[in-house]
């Protein structure tokens, strides 16, 4: 049934409206927006002093609820889909980390045979962090799956996944990055760079044929020095690219954080959670990929050498710990979790935004940009408790 949503704020796409009326349609759409004094016939849904904002896109996350996408499991998958409209999120990508040809492979038959049968957060393609990463940043990646950038590879995997391999991360100082990247570019497949030491020229050659994305930017990359701007002065300095972030406050200084949205603007930074297994549940010890991994105090990190490994980060609180830092407006958050994200990985004419004939995947929000509620196709599928 076709109702309208009235509350204190819409984040559209191409305006913040103070005020005023949402339709969403009876095929469970986006439909007209109606300023405030415009109050149109039909149902109302009262959301006094609340926002209205996109479902979240987390383009950049490997587990939930002690499942991982590497496990291969649809199961798994649909656990995780189901409980990610808590975080927020109305669709994501399915991200893998380095593994074996076939292990790869494999993930990519089993999403590709079941994408559309989730009934939680949508699946809008899938994510490949690696294989194709060098040794000296290589974070929680298993190095013995490292090795240049395959064509053939690429080709293959793309077939298994019917279409759905929607961006692959690769480190620029391989040999033959920069023919892969133009190669995969050109096939529609977004190219990021990460868990890389290379140099600032060296990302820039694969900026230059069609890079787009860094990978959790400061993290896992040659670091920015005043004579050696490295992967991260790439990220910092190239136009037109851009640059995943994970705000949990412990991947990277809010100080930081702040400098790069300053710096590069809501347009060009896609919040992710970079989240592993371990999201939603409770402190111990997990697996990351091969690697033992311990959660304690909000971090999730390698028990051999106590790196970083994944986080525990959900994308609905990103929203709140952006603005907590003074970061940037309501606005400008929002669009890094959702118009952003969405458009860095060529999946936003399917999500991101509030507009008429989208699906009606949307969220309550408080003034706070605490989540309330989410919704997809119009009906509410998470509540918060009061």
């Amino acid at each position: 049934m076709s109702y309208y949503i009235h509350a204190a704020k819409f984040f559209l796409k191409h305006a913040t409206e103070i005020g005023g009326y949402l339709e969403i349609t009876d095929d469970g759409e986006f439909g007209e927006y109606l300023p405030e004094n415009a109050k149109p016939d039909g149902d109302i849904v009262e959301q006094p002093g609340k926002l209205i904002a996109p479902g979240l896109v987390d383009t950049h996350i490997h587990g939930l609820l002690g499942h991982d996408v590497m496990d291969n499991d649809w199961n798994g998958i649909e656990t995780m889909s189901q409980n990610l409209v808590k975080a927020g999120v109305t669709s994501w990508l399915p991200t893998t980390l380095t593994g074996s040809f076939d292990q790869l492979n494999d993930v990519c038959k089993t999403i590709a045979a079941h994408a559309g049968e989730e009934t939680g957060a949508k699946i809008q393609g899938i994510y490949f962090e690696g294989p194709y990463f060098t040794t000296k940043h290589k974070g929680a990646q298993n190095p013995k799956y490292f090795k240049n950038p395959s064509e053939k590879e690429y080709d293959a995997w793309q077939t298994s996944a019917n279409g759905l391999l929607k961006k692959i991360a690769i480190a620029p100082e391989r040999d033959g990055a920069v023919a892969f990247t133009r190669y995969a570019t050109a096939d529609g497949t977004v190219v990021a760079l990460g868990h890389s030491d290379a140099t600032f020229e060296q990302a820039k050659a694969c900026v230059d044929v069609g890079a787009s994305v860094f990978t959790h930017t400061f993290n896992g990359m040659s670091p920015l020095n005043h004579r050696e701007p490295g992967m991260v002065g790439a990220a910092m300095y190239l136009q037109g690219v851009d640059d995943e972030l994970i705000c949990d406050g412990h991947h990277v200084r809010p100080e930081v954080a702040t400098t790069l949205i300053r710096l590069k603007g809501a347009e060009h930074i896609a919040l992710i959670t970079d989240c592993m297994r371990a999201g939603m549940m409770p402190d111990g010890d997990y697996v990351l990929g091969e690697f033992p991994v311990y959660v304690k105090d909000g971090m999730a990190r390698m028990k051999d050498g106590d790196s970083l490994a994944g986080s525990v980060l959900e994308l609905k609180d990103a929203l709140t710990n952006l603005l907590t830092w003074n970061a940037a407006t309501p606005e400008a958050i929002i669009r890094m979790a959702t118009q952003t994200p969405a458009a860095s990985c060529n999946i936003d004419g399917q999500c991101g935004s509030i507009l008429p004939g989208r699906a009606a995947d949307y969220l309550v929000l408080d003034t706070d940009l605490t989540l309330q509620a989410t919704y997809l196709d119009g009906k509410m599928v998470y509540q918060a408790e009061a």
